[in-house]
């Protein structure tokens, strides 16, 4: 496009970025699931979209099989009724279960599927190479949805009382039933949150240097510019005591609780108030009184 400005020609050269395209999904459903299969594609793609880029990947690769599942099937009944959904990377595939509440980190279908898939697209940007759980998760987290108010109850209510396990062990968390795995997604979608916060775009390039071969310790220390152990550390001092009871007492939950508190100690004290009443009513009503 050429525009003109008195005699002088002015060239303005536009360019527009491409827009991030994202995975394409075959939705399966079983026989009487027809209704919750339409649900799911009528499902926004623009989290799935930006789960591309954000991930390093270049393309998002070949279509991911979403398989809506019943609850009689054999597959729903060898899978813990707290789990909503899960992910076979290799093969690229997600099983969901509609008939299950989902449970954190998820809140919805729509939330289990996009972590699902971000599990698929993790892989694929680590070329199939392995990766420690918690880290698989917390970057599913991290990618999936923006960190809000229960992701910092959650925290908060599980490193109150006690220290974070050492990540050395906290995939172990995730294989020990409900409350620990709930404790295990807790941490590990906090640790991965603050280390893109202290290093934006670290995610990706660790995948991509996994990809390349480079064992997982080694390509955390290559693009957080510390080693683990030392990353861990300086997420825990910024977790201190004090700043936990913060987090915990600006939560959902410890509002729910004050108001709670309040109310019993108003009850309480209404009680009393109205025995004190009843006590010298019987009083002035004795005998001889009129």
């Amino acid at each position: 496009m050429t525009l003109t400005t008195g005699t002088v020609p002015l060239l303005v050269l536009l360019t527009f970025a491409a827009p991030a395209i994202g995975p394409k999904l075959i939705i399966e459903a079983q026989p009487g699931l027809e209704a919750a299969a339409a649900r799911v594609r009528a499902f926004g793609t623009s989290t799935l979209a930006n789960l591309v880029e954000t991930l390093g990947l270049t393309e998002p690769g070949p279509p991911i099989r979403v398989v809506l599942a019943d609850e009689r099937s054999f597959v729903a009944q060898s899978t813990p009724p707290w789990i909503a959904g899960f992910a076979s990377s290799a093969q690229g595939i997600v099983v969901l279960f509609p008939a299950r509440t989902p449970s954190y980190p998820d809140d919805s279908l729509e939330s289990v599927l996009d972590h699902e898939v971000a599990h698929v697209l993790i892989a694929r940007a680590a070329d199939g190479r392995p990766l420690p759980r918690w880290f698989n998760e917390g970057l599913a987290m991290a990618v999936e949805h923006t960190w809000g108010l229960e992701d910092t109850t959650r925290f908060a209510i599980e490193t109150l009382w006690a220290e974070p396990e050492s990540f050395d062990h906290l995939d172990e968390l995730f294989e020990e039933g409900e409350s620990a795995s709930r404790r295990a997604y807790a941490l590990s979608g906090a640790f991965v949150r603050d280390l893109l916060q202290q290093q934006p775009g670290a995610g990706a390039r660790i995948l991509s240097l996994v990809a390349r071969g480079q064992p997982f310790g080694e390509a955390f220390r290559l693009a957080a510019g510390l080693p683990l152990p030392q990353a861990e550390e300086a997420f825990l001092s910024r977790q201190s005591s004090w700043k936990r009871w913060v987090l915990f007492l600006s939560s959902s939950l410890s509002l729910w609780m004050i108001v709670t508190l309040l109310a019993l100690y108003a009850i309480r004290k209404r009680r009393q108030k109205s025995a004190a009443l009843r006590r010298r009513w019987e009083k002035e009503d004795g005998p001889g009184s009129e």
